[in-house]
């Protein structure tokens, strides 16, 4: 009994050792990816994009493309900011593209990936995000029916309380026609920006959190043999062909999205996931269970079935592509047996970043404090609809 005691709190020691790590490895990057994002939510309006977006031309795609690879990265956040823009007469499938592009798209992602996985991975996720978009584009304008949309619009223009729809009536970006760095820069400009920062923090740090000790766990736990097994490890033409089917589904059950699948697909790689699969699972952060529920409630049960569908076959379409491409230009990535993170407690690089970040960050939530963040992160988190206009000086 002693001994089964003491394997566990190995095994519980390694876990959370590996996870704070791993943690420890992306922080900088993480803070990073937010500032950039914060600055461009502040001088974009969401009335501008909804008029940007209002209708499925090849110029309103792009702008969406665009426009979500500049914001926030949190999947819940996304899907309400494109129901907003619905609301606000965008079109539906400028507004879907949005979304992709918000949580597979964004810089914070590709820094991200290139450092627990590799630049392989994070040029796969940019490529596969737009083919992404595009198979998603060319379904919705052949299969999606028209009482569909309307339904979903009129669904859509319901009033609920979700678990994001404060973000996403947020809007303290700059209505200004002043230069640029001078909007950034001005009282107002700091303040926006320091709240856009810590409202995607709070929206993100559920799933990075719970994406990096789910993480921890698999690396430690899960027997190497149960992953030959899942992974068609013994195959390699099979392995290519089951893992992008695969790694969606793995998705939807894991209940980890946003940027927090990261760690956990670093740990799918390591184990023998195919370069497809560990793509197409990454890609799915849009398809597990509770955004499923987010969608039906959102749009209605036939839209969310038909998005659940239609996502499903572009990412794994996307997925495909990617690996197909990789292989052609001789780039596919070799699988490595050992996790990226192996620095332990040493002083490097990262540390000093992470430092740097640190500081930075903290001069941000001083703004945000005394700018009266606190109180709008409390009404974001009783879910109190309204404007959640912030009061910028």
């Amino acid at each position: 009994m002693h001994s089964c005691f003491e394997s566990l709190w190995s095994y519980i020691k390694a876990s959370l050792s590996m996870s704070f790590y791993m943690g420890w490895e992306i922080f900088w990057a993480l803070v990073l990816g937010f500032a950039f994002s914060a600055i461009v939510q502040a001088v974009v309006t969401k009335s501008d994009m909804s008029k940007w977006l209002a209708d499925n031309s090849f110029k309103s795609l792009s702008i969406a493309t665009l426009s979500g690879a500049a914001s926030s990265s949190c999947s819940y956040a996304a899907c309400a900011i494109a129901r907003a823009l619905v609301k606000q007469g965008a079109d539906f499938n400028a507004a879907m593209a949005f979304q992709f592009a918000s949580t597979n798209l964004v810089i914070e992602l590709g820094i991200l990936l290139a450092i627990l996985l590799g630049w392989q991975f994070t040029l796969a996720q940019f490529i596969g995000g737009i083919v992404m978009i595009v198979v998603m584009s060319l379904i919705f304008r052949f299969f999606l029916p028209k009482e569909f949309i309307a339904e979903a619009k009129a669904q859509a223009g319901i009033d609920q309380a979700g678990k994001m729809e404060g973000h996403a009536s947020m809007d303290m970006s700059i209505n200004s026609k002043e230069p640029l760095l001078k909007r950034i820069f001005s009282q107002q400009g700091r303040t926006a920006i320091s709240h856009y920062f810590f409202m995607d923090w709070a929206s993100l740090w559920p799933d990075i959190v719970v994406g990096i000790f789910i993480a921890g766990i698999l690396s430690v736990v899960v027997p190497d043999s149960l992953w030959a097994i899942l992974f068609v490890k013994d195959n390699y033409q099979m392995a290519q062909w089951v893992g992008p089917l695969v790694g969606p589904l793995i998705a939807v059950l894991s209940f980890v999205c946003s940027i927090g699948n990261v760690p956990m697909a670093a740990v799918l790689w390591q184990q023998g996931m195919s370069f497809g699969g560990v793509l197409s699972f990454l890609f799915a952060d849009l398809l597990v269970l509770p955004l499923l529920d987010i969608y039906r409630k959102y749009y209605g049960l036939k839209m969310a079935g038909f998005l659940a569908i239609s996502f499903y076959i572009s990412m794994v379409v996307a997925a495909y592509f990617c690996q197909w491409l990789f292989l052609k230009m001789g780039i596919y990535p070799v699988h490595s047996s050992e996790m990226v993170v192996t620095h332990g407690a040493v002083f490097y690089y990262t540390s000093v970043l992470n430092i740097i970040a640190i500081v930075f960050a903290g001069s941000l939530f001083r703004r945000f404090y005394k700018t009266g963040g606190m109180s709008m992160l409390a009404q974001m988190n009783k879910n109190i609809k309204g404007e959640g206009k912030a009061c910028c000086p």
